[in-house]
């Protein structure tokens, strides 16, 4: 469970799903945008903060593993994976939950550890390859 609150001055600490980077997201209003802010070294990621909410539901609805298959914004997201699901247009937001131009993907990469860390989804934690699913 995720001790910290989630605030800019108290950010959830945490590791990317293989174990190899740390980052730090909490939510925020900025702009009018409810929003989860993702830092992982000098890079600021945004996300919709409903991802929290959506894509537990979808991982409940799917009720099994499902691929991470994270990818940058410039580059195509494998199907069936929670990454092509962060910016479909079938999604409940009708498309990407990142928010920035240019840094809207890596949502598999990020959005996981969080779902983790909140205690409501289990995340594997191989070299490559790994999967998530809602508890």
């Amino acid at each position: 469970m995720a001790k910290a609150k989630g605030t800019p001055a108290d950010p959830w600490q945490l590791k990317t799903p293989p174990l190899t980077s740390d980052y730090t997201m909490h939510r925020e209003v900025i702009g009018g945008a409810d929003l989860l802010v993702c830092t992982v070294g000098k890079t600021v990621l945004h996300y919709d903060a409903r991802a929290i909410d959506d894509l537990h539901a979808m991982l409940k609805k799917h009720g099994d593993w499902m691929e991470l298959g994270s990818a940058d914004e410039q580059k195509p997201a494998k199907e069936g994976t929670v990454e092509a699901w962060g910016r479909s247009p079938r999604n409940p937001v009708g498309g990407w939950y990142g928010k920035k131009k240019g840094l809207r993907g890596r949502f598999g990469m990020y959005m996981p550890p969080l779902l983790e860390a909140l205690g409501l989804a289990e995340v594997e934690h191989n070299a490559r390859g790994n999967r998530m699913k809602a508890k």
